[in-house]
């Protein structure tokens, strides 16, 4: 008899959490510097012939659902494609990752933090041939509400790492190259949808 009351009861409160839930969704500029600490040389360099940093630019687009509210934060996901391109190379980041909202009564502005991990394809700029890793990335930032549907985010701050092509990936040598360091910067504009 009491179970007949458990669907309607979980119903309702899915449906209160959804009622709740902000969605946003930005097309936003980027630039990310690219640093390794051992140059590659060779057609498979992915930031050129001996060169050991370089900064892209393309674009983040993505959105994000903001689905559990407390009293001071509110917290949900945060999905994202970035694109950007140097030197004729390319970078292109796929990521998931749990975000973080600061509410404060006395201000408009929102800061949040986010943990991103995903998959990282990267090609050279002298040859077609590309590669997928693992990456991930940490990214800060303040958005600011301009109208009641849009935010204008002030500044992303965005720090990651990422395994990209090399020589050693093609050429068979024993060099090991370790992770590329990425430090990103956008700003841009937000639509909320609640």
């Amino acid at each position: 008899m009491k179970l007949r009351f458990l669907v309607p009861c979980l119903s309702l409160a899915l449906m209160t959490i959804a009622a709740r839930a902000q969605i946003g969704v930005y097309v936003n500029p980027v630039g990310i510097h690219v640093s390794n600490s051992t140059p590659d040389t060779g057609i498979f360099a992915f930031l050129g012939d001996g060169v050991t940093a370089r900064t892209f630019y393309g674009v983040n687009i993505g959105g994000y659902d903001e689905f559990f509210h407390g009293t001071r934060l509110d917290a949900g996901i945060d999905i994202r494609d970035s694109y950007s391109k140097g030197n004729n190379a390319s970078l292109n980041s796929f990521l998931v990752g749990g975000r973080v909202v600061g509410r404060f009564t006395n201000s408009s502005f929102r800061p949040y933090a986010q943990l991103s991990v995903g998959v990282g394809t990267t090609k050279p700029p002298l040859t077609t041939a590309h590669i997928s890793r693992a990456t991930y990335d940490i990214f800060g930032g303040v958005d600011y509400p301009l109208a009641k549907h849009l935010d204008v985010r002030i500044v992303e701050l965005g720090y990651g790492g990422l395994s990209t092509i090399s020589s050693a990936n093609f050429n068979g040598t024993t060099t090991s190259f370790p992770s590329s360091k990425l430090f990103s910067v956008s700003t841009g504009l937000v639509f909320r949808f609640r």
